[in-house]
């Protein structure tokens, strides 16, 4: 029997809605992904896409004239043997720690004041100046050296042997980020990892941090 005209456009409306409400339920990470449980501080933090199809990026990350330098474009490869990586590898190691595996260590190399509009979940800030040492190579100060020495021992599980050399046997893998494709910070502490010889494979680079992040929708925490 064909549908009264007066009906039509609400059945319409009906359908339309029906249709949108499902492509929102659906926005899945990939086709096969949903969503990722991780633990941010001892509390499990889900990570998926928003659903808000107005949503924009924040404004911070929306300026795109940033003074070189420092903010000067990042090259593809941080260093030879350092692999570059993209949001879902970063979701998989993410996952894995979750899961129990206290070999990663996802870092957020930006300074708090960046950390506390938002971060991605999962991951510990450390921020870049705790790890930068002087173009020579050396620290500054005293001080410097023995935060150095201090974050690669209770974080990485690097320590130093008998003789004063570093030991890398238990080093952990580390996934460094920072703002994004135009932040310089996170391919500096890799440089000084790999200066005092830290194995090129257990460091992985995000090189899109969390602008890209944030670009497709991925749920960040703020502290």
């Amino acid at each position: 029997m064909p549908m009264p005209r007066s009906v039509r456009p609400l059945a319409l409306s009906v359908c339309l809605l029906i249709a949108l409400s499902a492509s929102a339920a659906e926005n899945r990470i990939t086709p096969t992904l949903e969503s990722v449980q991780v633990k941010h501080n001892g509390q499990v933090v889900t990570i998926r896409r928003g659903n808000n199809p107005n949503a924009v990026l924040p404004e911070v990350y929306q300026k795109t004239d940033r003074g070189c330098p420092p903010f000067c474009v990042q090259p593809m490869i941080a260093a030879d043997g350092v692999e570059t990586i993209g949001e879902l590898e970063v979701l998989n190691y993410l996952k894995r720690m979750s899961e129990g595996d206290d070999s990663i260590l996802v870092i957020d190399s930006r300074t708090p004041d960046w950390v506390l509009r938002g971060t991605i979940p999962g991951s510990i800030n450390i921020p870049w100046n705790r790890l930068s040492r002087d173009s020579g190579g050396t620290f500054e100060t005293p001080q410097e050296r023995e935060t150095f020495d201090q974050i690669l021992s209770e974080h990485f599980g690097v320590k130093r042997d008998p003789s004063g050399n570093w030991d890398f046997s238990r080093a952990k893998t580390l996934v460094l980020f920072c703002n994004g494709i135009w932040c310089p910070q996170s391919t500096m502490n890799i440089k000084t990892l790999l200066g005092i010889g830290y194995p090129r494979h257990k460091l992985k680079w995000y090189r899109g941090g969390m602008q890209d992040w944030l670009s497709v929708g991925l749920t960040a925490v703020q502290p």
